[in-house]
């Protein structure tokens, strides 16, 4: 069987931050930002956050939800990406 490399230069096993409903797909990804600081990947809908509703799983995991995200695995630090729908095309740019 054919395995495909892993996309992103983080490991499978980093922290990324999402949203309770995209966890349990409720909603879509429709934003995503790659922090400049810290590298941290946030994984959103494009609606205000919630603390209440962050959760910390891993890029792994959340490529699972939805594999399309491999599109935005060379995304720069300090970049974000946006789409109107899940089956949109990615927009990028630097923040």
């Amino acid at each position: 069987m054919f395995k495909r490399k892993w996309a992103f230069e983080d490991p499978k096993s980093v922290a990324v931050m999402t949203m309770d409903k995209i966890m349990k797909r409720e909603s879509p990804v429709l934003y995503v930002t790659h922090d400049e600081e810290d590298g941290m990947w946030q994984f959103l809908d494009g609606d205000d956050v919630i603390q209440e509703e962050a959760r910390l799983i891993s890029l792994k995991q959340m490529v699972d939800i939805d594999p399309g995200l491999i599109k935005l695995a060379n995304l720069p630090f300090g970049w974000v990406a946006w789409r109107e729908s899940k089956d949109s095309e990615w927009i990028r740019e630097q923040r």
